[in-house]
């Protein structure tokens, strides 16, 4: 299966390196802004909105005027991208896929692509256009042999570190096919429970480090603005940020590869996240969870290596569900973890009966191909009294 992978590295620039870099960033974000404050005016004059073409000349004439003469002293690939990146950014708007493109800040996260003719790849080495030497890359994975290259995103987070997504398009072979079948229940506690009582703990990094984060923010808001001393400040709480964020994310890879190459199909409960978020008394709890990033990889891997991942519908009630007998409870708190089944006199973990029941209408949906995660509760309580 032909797919586009992105492999992100770290990389150490030199000093030339950072300032290049930085008029780089600057440049991209100032084209950005410009041209999105010449769609939005034309489109309130017009009514009519801008195209590509128009903020392509824009940047040609941009490039003439004196006071913009510094856009000339980066790669003309990446200005074009910038143009390219907010078109796609409209696009999505006017598709109803995303808000209105905002203006970009010098605050916030930088980053810049470089198309196949703007950086050269020899030797294992990368250099960008506009610079002399190759990126001191860290390369802690070797890129897979026979890949064609499509782009490379550089980019650098608030904590300063430099990053290198090298986008290329390879071939990714199924993996063998299996009999195992897994279901999964995500909680708050146990951020994975699984039906062959496999289980995943959640490291919980925002809670671990908010003594330390709420102290480095309490010193950041002391210090005077503008002065090194702040910016120092910034940092250790930029790089307090991408330590929890770091963990999280690498929580959930591991956890995730391993199941999909384990397992010929994956079930787990569907979720509304975006509602959950508005409970003001679990939200952040949710948010270090990360659910949305748990589903986003396990779907694009199952994908990948040829497996099978469902979501079952929102309301389906897999912890009121009983995977013995299926008797459904009619009320079953939150607070309750244990409960025993007053049908078959069962006692369930909540976590683990759930995962057991998403196990058995994952398979029902999947013997009779029940839609976009459509299945009943009833339908799964007739196959499990059938079987009992």
């Amino acid at each position: 299966m032909i797919v586009q992978k992105a492999y992100k590295y770290r990389f150490f620039p030199t000093e030339s390196q950072k300032r290049q870099l930085a008029r780089t960033f600057g440049c991209a974000r100032f084209v950005w802004n410009q041209a999105l404050e010449l769609r939005s005016k034309t489109y309130e004059e017009t009514k009519k909105a801008s195209s590509y073409a128009q903020t392509t000349n824009a940047l040609t004439q941009w490039k003439k005027e004196p006071e913009k003469a510094f856009l000339r002293e980066v790669s003309s690939v990446v200005l074009q991208q910038s143009l390219r990146n907010l078109d796609a950014a409209f696009q999505n708007f006017f598709d109803k896929r995303a808000k209105y493109p905002r203006f970009k800040s010098k605050h916030d996260k930088q980053s810049v692509r470089y198309q196949t003719n703007a950086f050269t790849f020899r030797d294992g080495k990368i250099t960008l256009a506009k610079q002399n030497k190759p990126l001191e890359i860290s390369w802690s994975r070797s890129l897979p042999d026979d890949t064609v290259l499509i782009s490379a995103t550089v980019s650098k987070d608030s904590a300063g570190r430099y990053y290198i997504s090298i986008l290329v398009e390879t071939d990714i072979q199924p993996l063998t096919e299996t009999d195992a079948y897994v279901g999964i229940d995500l909680g708050i506690r146990t951020l994975a429970k699984c039906s062959n009582d496999k289980e995943l703990e959640n490291p919980r990094p925002l809670r671990k480090a908010t003594k330390r984060l709420r102290l480095n923010q309490r010193r950041l808001s002391r210090k005077v603005k503008g002065s090194n001393n702040r910016n120092k400040a910034r940092l250790k709480v930029a790089e307090l940020h991408a330590r929890i964020r770091d963990i999280r994310t690498n929580n959930i890879h591991q956890f995730t590869t391993k199941t999909i190459r384990e397992n010929q199909a994956v079930y787990v409960e569907g979720l509304n996240v975006v509602g959950m978020l508005k409970n003001h008394a679990l939200a952040k709890h949710i948010a270090d969870a990360s659910f949305a990033e748990f589903f986003r990889q396990l779907e694009y891997k199952a994908k990948w290596y040829g497996r099978e991942f469902i979501q079952l519908d929102q309301f389906f009630p897999s912890s009121k569900l009983c995977h013995v007998c299926g008797h459904l409870m009619l009320k079953l708190p939150l607070s309750v973890r244990e409960w025993i089944c007053p049908q078959c006199d069962t006692k369930h973990d909540r976590d683990s009966n759930a995962s057991k029941t998403i196990l058995l209408a994952g398979r029902y949906m999947r013997a009779t191909r029940s839609d976009a995660g459509k299945v009943n509760a009833y339908e799964i309580r007739a196959v499990i009294g059938h079987s009992a």
